[in-house]
């Protein structure tokens, strides 16, 4: 068994506990591969025939379906006390389907593929998530999980950039970019096989039955938050379906998306460690908030520039609600139920990924290209304010506990 204390006296490399660090490599070498076919991915659709409306709804369908088993394998591994299994097959499925893109010819073709490779993100997610919450010393889970969004977002840099390097020399050719991708994704596997160490748990820690009751109000008050958010929160395929519209080239489109990971990637660990002084929750106050500008934006401009600029706001955005929103799950979900409670929460985005996807497809094609942005805009107010009232709560509760300790204190006294 590997405990706390264990975990504690590891040695540390750039600050960051073994797990950590090669977790995050094997993110960013997947993330790579990843992003080198998302990155195009929308051109691809509409290049066979897809429309915005069945763009949406292949995002929207990949996800959801394969959600559930964010949930179940966070369960599992909860209850065996493994995580890496998990990890190599869900990595493993990703590194397989990759290259397989290079033969569709269909948009239906895409939807299989992307589900199946959308169901080994989903069976690694929460366990991997579990692993970096269990590796993490002196309590900084907002840096440790910030550092995982800046290895994820760092993959997401790479990714378009090698992307937009194979398009400018053959303009249109997505499918050699598809085969190459998959390299990345099969070196992502050698690290986690030969590089990340399994942290065992003890059999009388195992959390074996789930139960609703398991979990605190606070946990339930925050899910449903993120469900409203998340409602609003469609894929970012349209925002490159917009980029194009405004006025950027195809072939910039994956460099405009860049944008984002880079901001992310240079926010990621520093806001990550401010959230663990200051809290978590005011993070994500201000990330929602981010959000509601960004959508809003993206609603109104028809600017290159400003478009730009946007998409450099997303990315302090993601910075600030990606990694901290799973730190912050986390940090209020007991040891041993944190691989369950994380997956709930990733099962949760998945299956809103779908109404929400359809929600703004639907609205992007049948109505205007303005309304889902000011839709997503809304819905991020109005978490941004549900949070203030989960701050409060908090506060007013932590203020009861400190009155009848020190009427205790009184009490004893007398």
């Amino acid at each position: 068994m590997e405990s706390n204390t264990d975990v504690n006296k590891e040695k540390l490399f750039f600050g960051f506990n073994r797990n950590i660090l090669f977790t995050g490599l094997t993110s960013f070498l997947t993330d790579t591969s990843v992003k080198m076919v998302y990155s195009v991915m929308p051109m691809f659709l509409l290049s066979i025939g897809a429309s915005k409306t069945s763009l949406s709804l292949i995002e929207g369908i990949a996800e959801s379906t394969a959600s559930l088993v964010k949930a179940l394998s966070g369960f599992w591994s909860d209850k065996i006390g493994k995580n890496k299994p998990f990890m190599i097959i869900g990595y493993g499925l990703s590194a397989l389907i990759i290259p397989l893109y290079t033969f569709v010819v269909s948009p239906m073709q895409v939807l299989y593929l992307r589900f199946i490779e959308r169901f080994g993100k989903g069976i690694r997610t929460a366990p991997r998530d579990s692993l970096i919450a269990g590796s993490v010393t002196k309590g900084e889970t907002g840096k440790s999980f910030g550092l995982q969004k800046a290895m994820d977002n760092s993959g997401a840099i790479f990714g378009p950039l090698m992307a937009f390097a194979l398009l400018s020399f053959l303009p249109g050719n997505f499918r050699i970019i598809f085969l190459l991708a998959g390299i990345p994704g099969i070196l992502g596997i050698l690290v986690l096989i030969f590089g990340i160490k399994e942290a065992k748990k003890n059999k009388t820690d195992l959390f074996t039955h789930f139960h609703l009751r398991d979990f605190s109000k606070r946990f339930y008050f925050f899910l449903a938050i993120i469900f409203i958010f998340t409602l609003g929160n469609s894929t970012d395929a349209l925002l490159m379906v917009k980029a194009n519209e405004v006025g950027v080239k195809v072939a910039f489109i994956p460099l405009v998306y860049l944008i984002t990971s880079i901001v992310s990637v240079l926010m990621a660990i520093p806001l990550g460690s401010l959230s663990d002084k200051i809290g978590k929750e005011k993070i994500l106050v201000a990330g929602f908030l981010i959000y509601a500008i960004v959508y809003y934006g993206f609603g109104v401009t028809g600017s290159v520039a400003t478009i730009v600029f946007l998409f450099a706001l997303y990315g302090l955005y993601s910075a600030a609600t990606d990694g901290i929103q799973k730190a912050f799950i986390s940090d209020i979900t007991d040891k041993n139920k944190q691989g369950t409670g994380l997956g709930i929460y990733n099962a949760l985005l998945g299956v809103t990924l779908l109404p929400a996807s359809l929600i703004a497809g639907i609205l992007y094609d049948k109505v205007n290209s303005h309304i889902p942005f000011y839709f997503g805009a809304a819905t991020a107010i109005i978490s941004a304010i549900l949070m203030l009232f989960f701050i409060r709560g908090e506060k007013n509760k932590n203020l009861k506990v400190q009155t009848t300790l020190n009427y205790g204190k009184h009490y004893d006294k007398n």
